[in-house]
């Protein structure tokens, strides 16, 4: 059965905040003023959006951001069909238990929607975490299960990275090298991340009215059998930690081992997209990004297009694919036939989503 993207929706708390007003939201620690600057320019984020007021209290749990995205992209939705299936996947959620999309369901009723029951999907990790949510509702429509599915990924980095909260490891007089302390990682994740959700409503056949996007394959793959762990979110500290070194080492190999896999798998090609969305933590990353690409074009000096919204937006974690994708169909013409195709690596222990789409006009 096919399944396609009728609906996306996304979600930035608050203001737009410039680099310059980052304290002003999330605080600062001491020492890090001498490596803010040098930060900003290796991540390349400009502007960002937080849940957090000036006071460090929030204004949105990540419960509430992923109902606000959900909200919106059911909010014109008026077909007789009603979603039977909730999948939902982020990172940090202030409960340990129940799941995300237990808790998210229950604030969805209490605003009006879903007040029925519904089949969910709970998903953790890291920056894949809401792509697998994706995939998962996306597999439900394919085989049947369902017919309208929503999915949802949010973040809320700013709860556990603010200065009121957060405390990082000093090890600074340990190295030599300033980067390669866990102390600056810190800093460097509270310079990188920031807050969002976004929203996808999935069904079994295209809007009569509007832009669709058909699936035509998804492939999820983890490799962390051969890798070591590279990020990860300490359940008794929350506190968010990841090793450069072992990120340097193993993203680029094992990023083009998991195209190469999924294009051979699907019989598909990097040539036959006029756009790629690929999640990116950071301008630092880039050029690995663009390697990674150029690699699977059949001319490498042209390489297959690919957009971001990174700077203007920030780096939202698993929810980044999401706002990507609603603002990218907000702010391009596209074409009936038109193919797009999402990237979402992951460097927790290295493991990749796909989805290949193409455009579907009413």
């Amino acid at each position: 059965m096919p399944c396609y993207i009728t609906r996306t929706a996304s979600y930035l708390p608050g203001p737009a905040v410039e680099n310059d007003e980052i304290e002003r939201f999330i605080g600062s620690l001491d020492g890090e003023a001498a490596t803010k600057e040098k930060i900003l320019s290796m991540n390349g984020i400009v502007r960002r959006h937080y849940a957090q007021d000036q006071l460090q209290q929030k204004t949105h749990d990540v419960y509430g951001l992923a109902a606000r995205a959900a909200q919106q992209c059911l909010s014109e939705y008026t077909a007789a069909d009603t979603v039977t299936y909730l999948a939902a996947g982020t990172t940090y959620t202030p409960l340990a238990a129940p799941g995300f999309a237990s808790i998210l369901h229950h604030r969805l009723q209490a605003d009006g929607y879903l007040n029925y029951p519904v089949e969910i999907s709970s998903h953790a990790g890291i920056c894949s975490s809401a792509a697998n949510a994706m995939v998962a509702a996306i597999r439900s429509i394919t085989a049947g299960h369902h017919r309208t599915a929503l999915c949802v990924g949010a973040e809320h980095a700013s709860e556990i990275l603010k200065s009121s909260v957060i405390q990082p490891i000093d090890d600074r007089s340990q190295h030599d090298n300033l980067r390669n302390s866990r102390w600056f990682m810190s800093i460097f994740l509270r310079f990188m991340l920031s807050d969002g959700a976004g929203a996808f409503l999935l069904q079994d056949r295209p809007d009569s009215e509007r832009l669709s996007l058909r699936v035509n394959w998804t492939h999820s793959m983890s490799f962390a059998h051969e890798a070591p762990l590279c990020m990860k979110l300490e359940g008794r500290t929350a506190l968010l930690s990841q090793d450069l070194s072992v990120l340097s080492s193993y993203l680029v190999p094992l990023a083009t081992k998991f195209l190469d896999i999924a294009l051979e798998t699907h019989h598909d090609s990097l040539d036959s997209y006029s756009t790629i969305l690929p999640h990116m933590s950071s301008y630092f990353f880039r050029r690995k990004m663009e390697r990674v690409i150029a690699s699977h074009s059949s001319n490498p000096q042209n390489p297959v297009p690919y957009w971001t919204n990174l700077a203007t937006a920030g780096n939202t974690g698993s929810a980044s694919i999401y706002v990507m994708l609603d603002q990218f169909l907000r702010q391009h013409e596209l074409r009936d036939g038109d193919r797009i195709l999402l990237f979402i690596p992951e460097s927790g222990q290295f493991n990749f989503v796909l989805v290949s789409l193409t455009v579907v006009m009413p």
